[in-house]
């Protein structure tokens, strides 16, 4: 009977161990084959994405920038004097016309001056005035001789007539006719010589009230210019518009040349756009824009384009074509798009958050039942702000995931919820 059970239990063992063997290698097996299965797809809310359908159609090619309302001109006023402020008249901000006073100045050395050269141009008016009356008198005493001189000319004449009749009849000596032949001549002479001195004299009263009056000129001229320049130290817009900036404290000293004022044309204005270089080596003038004010969206054209880059960007400066808006007026913030070009039936979708034009990168394309995505492979072309060019890798209709996904770069497929 023991011999019989031993048996038995033997039996049992070996089944035992067969049965185990047999289960440890079905786990190996499934085991390997779970470790072959693909991990499950995540799970991604679909009201934290940003989805967009492709569409075939029209597509502008733009560019935006952020930028301020700017005057087209601004007017300097500087000084064109020496001075101290005595009293600043405009503050920043103030309307102002051409004869407003923004400033005014004082120099004492140059009042002092314009009135020294005041007082010389009396002295030497009243010295033109005095030459005047001498040469005058000159002249008067110098006509006087000319007049004698005529009168004993004509007596001399008068003489040798009467002599010479007198010798006809031989009542008077040929030495007679001589002597009064020869004073007739002296008589000649002498009226000669002093109607000469007159002609002479004319002609240097002239010279010398030309050179006096060259010098009451001269005078004059220095004088004006030097009250000219006292004038100057009231300081005035001469432009209509509105105060810019104004720094200036009453004491300070400036020198000639110092801007007082910038005054700009609160009416006209443009905008100037900051672009980034990437978009703005597209810019062209003349370049149509839209520039929105906040209170307002105004058609205006590119007129400038800075060649100069600055952190990153350039400015683009757009004259505004339509009135401005209330409210509009200088340094507003304001945001401008310009119109690079239009195409015409091309397939597009909105612009990824990492879409570059003529580039190739992925995107999740949602399935047809809106429960899954699938990331594909896209070729990119030609791109706005807003909206990019699709060359390969979607058809019309197709929707994508815009949104930066960047925490699914791991994985092909995602789920939605």
């Amino acid at each position: 009977m023991d011999i019989k059970r031993e048996g038995v239990a033997r039996k049992k063992r070996i089944k035992f161990t067969i049965y185990s063997i047999l289960g440890l290698a079905a786990l190996g097996v499934a085991g390997w084959r779970i470790s072959l299965l693909k991990p499950a797809a995540p799970t991604v809310e679909m009201a934290t994405l940003w989805p967009d359908t492709v569409k075939r159609g029209n597509m502008v090619l733009d560019m935006k920038g952020q930028g301020t309302l700017v005057p087209e001109d601004i007017v300097w006023v500087p000084t064109d004097i020496d001075g101290q402020v005595m009293k600043v008249m405009a503050k920043s901000g103030e309307k102002v016309r051409p004869d407003t006073v923004l400033v005014v100045l004082s120099n004492p050395d140059l009042e002092l001056a314009a009135n020294d050269l005041e007082w010389q141009v009396k002295i030497a008016e009243s010295n033109l005035a005095d030459l005047k009356v001498r040469l005058q008198n000159s002249r008067f005493d110098q006509q006087a001789s000319v007049a004698n001189a005529a009168t004993s000319l004509k007596t001399a004449e008068l003489n040798k007539q009467k002599d010479e009749e007198l010798y006809k009849y031989q009542l008077q000596t040929s030495l007679q006719v001589q002597i009064t032949t020869a004073s007739w001549e002296q008589a000649k002479n002498n009226y000669e010589n002093q109607k000469q001195k007159l002609d002479n004299l004319k002609a240097l009263e002239d010279a010398q009230l030309d050179s006096q009056r060259v010098q009451v000129d001269k005078l004059r001229a220095a004088w004006e210019r030097k009250k000219q320049q006292v004038g100057q130290l009231v300081v005035l817009a001469k432009t209509e518009g509105v105060v810019q900036e104004m720094t200036l404290e009453v004491g300070q000293k400036i020198a000639q040349g110092v801007v007082v004022a910038k005054v700009a044309q609160p009416l006209h204005l443009k905008a100037e756009l900051k672009i980034a270089e990437t978009q703005a080596k597209d810019a062209r003038i003349g370049l149509p824009c839209l520039v929105d004010t906040r209170n307002g969206i105004i058609p205006a054209h590119v007129v400038r384009i800075d060649p100069n880059v600055i952190n990153g960007t350039r400015t683009v400066d757009c004259k505004l074509d339509g009135a401005l808006p209330s409210g509009a007026v200088a340094s507003a913030s304001v945001d401008g798009t310009v119109e690079i070009e239009r195409l015409t039936d091309v397939v597009f979708v909105g612009r990824p958050v990492f879409g570059q034009p003529n580039s190739q990168a992925t995107l999740f394309k949602i399935d047809e039942d809106g429960k899954g995505a699938q990331r594909v492979t896209i070729k990119f072309g030609r791109s706005s702000v807003n909206t990019i060019e699709v060359v390969e890798g979607l058809k019309v209709g197709d929707r994508v995931i815009l949104s930066d996904m960047t925490a699914q770069d791991q994985n092909e497929r995602i789920r939605l919820d």
